[in-house]
C-alpha cells in the first residue's frame, strides 16, 4: 500500500500560510504485475469537526472501507478555526490537483475522482464542488481550471446549508468576520447548484438532532430542479456522526453500538462510486 502524508503547503507555496500544513493523507493499493495495468476511481475524504478539529472517526476508518472496496483513497487534513474561508476550500483544491496530476503514481482514474465529506467536511465537500470553477481557486493555485474538477460529491449527514437549518457553530468557525447572511447564503449549497455540480450522493439521519436532515433534503431538491442525478439515502435511526455506523467508529461505546443497517451506505455508496465510474460489472466486498 502507498501510505504517504503530504505536506500541501509546501507543495503548493500559494496557499494561505498557517501554522501548520495542511496534510493530504494517501491510502492506495500498491500496482501488481497479477492486476495488469488497471486504474481505479478515488477519493478525496474530508473529516468533520465543525471547522474546528478534522475527526479521526471519519478519516482513516473510512479510507480503509473504502479502499477494500476497489477505491483509492485521500484523506485530507485541512486547515480548521481560526482559519476561514477560503483557506479550507484552497486546501481541497491543491488536493484535487495533486492527485490529478498524480494519477499514475496512485493508479487513479484522473476523470473519476470524486470528494467526500461528513457533517462540516460536507459542507466543505460540497461547497467546493458546488464552486470549483471560481477563478479563485485556479488563479491562487497557478494551475488549468477543469484540473480541479470533482467528478462526483458525497455528502454525510452534511451541514449544507447556512440558512435557519445549519449548523450555528460550523458556520462562525468558517466564516469568522465574513459572517453576513449574504455570505451565508453564498455557502448555502441548495443555493449554488449549477450545471457544473457533479453528480452526487448523499445520506443523512431523521434522528440527527445537531445537523437536521433538511439539509440534504434541500441539495436533492434543488439538484432535481438542475436535472443533476443524485441518491438520496434517508434512515429513521441514529444521531449524528455515525461514521461508519458501526463499533469500529463509535465514539461512545459504553453507551451501545449505532444502528447496524446505517453502515449499508458504505456498500450502496461504493457501488454508487464504481457505477459513476463505468464499472458496473464491479461488485463492493
Amino acid at each position: 500500500m502507498i501510505a504517504e502524508a503530504l505536506d500541501l503547503n509546501a507543495l503548493y507555496p500559494t496557499l494561505p500560510a498557517a501554522s501548520t500544513p495542511a496534510l493530504l493523507q494517501t491510502y492506495c493499493r500498491s500496482a501488481s504485475g497479477e492486476f495488469g495495468a488497471r486504474a481505479f476511481p478515488a477519493l478525496l475524504i474530508c473529516p468533520g469537526g465543525g471547522y474546528a478539529v478534522t475527526s479521526d472517526r471519519e478519516a482513516e476508518p473510512i479510507a480503509l472501507a473504502f479502499l477494500a472496496r476497489g477505491i483509492q483513497c485521500f484523506v485530507l487534513r485541512y486547515h480548521v478555526a481560526p482559519a476561514h474561508y477560503p483557506t479550507q476550500h484552497l486546501d481541497v483544491a491543491a488536493a484535487m490537483h495533486y492527485i490529478r496530476t498524480n494519477a499514475a503514481r496512485y493508479q487513479v482514474r484522473s476523470d473519476c475522482i470524486s470528494v467526500l465529506g461528513f457533517s462540516a467536511g460536507g459542507h466543505l465537500a460540497g461547497s467546493y464542488a458546488t464552486h470549483w470553477t471560481d477563478s479563485l481557486f485556479s488563479t491562487t493555485l497557478g494551475v488549468d481550471r477543469e484540473s480541479l474538477r470533482p467528478n462526483g460529491m458525497v455528502l454525510c449527514y452534511g451541514v449544507l446549508s447556512g440558512g435557519e437549518k445549519t449548523h450555528e457553530g460550523s458556520m462562525r468557525n468558517l466564516l469568522g468576520e465574513q459572517d453576513t447572511p449574504e455570505m451565508r447564503r453564498n455557502m448555502s449549497i441548495e443555493h449554488s447548484i449549477s450545471p457544473d455540480t457533479p453528480p452526487a450522493f448523499l445520506w443523512h439521519t431523521f434522528a440527527d438532532n445537531a445537523v437536521p436532515v433538511e439539509n440534504s433534503l434541500y441539495v436533492a431538491e434543488a439538484m432535481a430542479a438542475q436535472k443533476i442525478p443524485f441518491e438520496l439515502h434517508v434512515y429513521p435511526d441514529g444521531g449524528h456522526g455515525l461514521a461508519l455506523s458501526s463499533w469500529l467508529t463509535t465514539a461512545a461505546p459504553d453507551k451501545g453500538a449505532p444502528p447496524k443497517y446505517v453502515g449499508r451506505w458504505v456498500d450502496d455508496c461504493a457501488d454508487w462510486l464504481l457505477r459513476l465510474a463505468g464499472l458496473d460489472e464491479a461488485v463492493s466486498l
